[in-house]
């Protein structure tokens, strides 16, 4: 029986200690991410970090190229999508420009969302390439989608962050 409470003391203080590690973990964390907080600046009124408004740019030419494409598609006579799947695109990379190029959360997110399906449809058309030049167009759309959702997630911390008070400021 002394046994049995034995091992049931040792289970204690081994889940104690990896209780104490997970803390000194998270702390170690907590700390490198307040550090990288403080060197974060906040916007200026009326600034956009230079990766949104190139974001920005790019969703607003998607949101005009679809329809246009589809007009000259349907000028040429050449087979097209429904129409429905051209319009509800066009409209969300139209609303996704408009909030990207105001510095909205919302819209840098819901583009970074964009981007991450954009990444796993080209691996997916990687791994089917056919060709060297399929493979190349997939591979610069994986680099360059995978460049901008990396600067951009920097890019909403400082649109998310609040304004930084000054010591003595209230």
């Amino acid at each position: 029986m002394a046994s049995r409470e034995q091992r049931r003391v040792e289970r204690r203080k081994r889940k104690q200690r990896g209780r104490e590690r997970r803390d000194r973990i998270a702390a170690r964390y907590e700390e490198r991410n307040r550090a990288a907080r403080e060197r974060l600046e906040p916007l200026a009124p009326n600034e956009r970090p230079t990766v949104v408004t190139v974001s920005a740019v790019i969703a607003a030419v998607i949101a005009a190229g679809s329809p246009i494409a589809y007009v000259i598609l349907a000028l040429l006579d050449a087979s097209r999508p429904p129409l429905i799947n051209v319009i509800w695109p066009a409209f969300l990379m139209g609303m996704a420009s408009w909030g990207m190029w105001r510095a909205r959360y919302w819209a840098v997110l819901g583009f970074d969302v964009v981007l991450v399906f954009l990444m796993i449809v080209a691996v997916g058309g990687l791994i089917e390439a056919k060709n060297a030049l399929a493979a190349v167009v997939f591979t610069a759309l994986i680099a360059g989608a995978g460049t901008l959702f990396y600067f951009m997630v920097k890019a909403m911390a400082r649109i998310q962050m609040p304004e930084r008070r000054t010591p003595g400021s209230g």
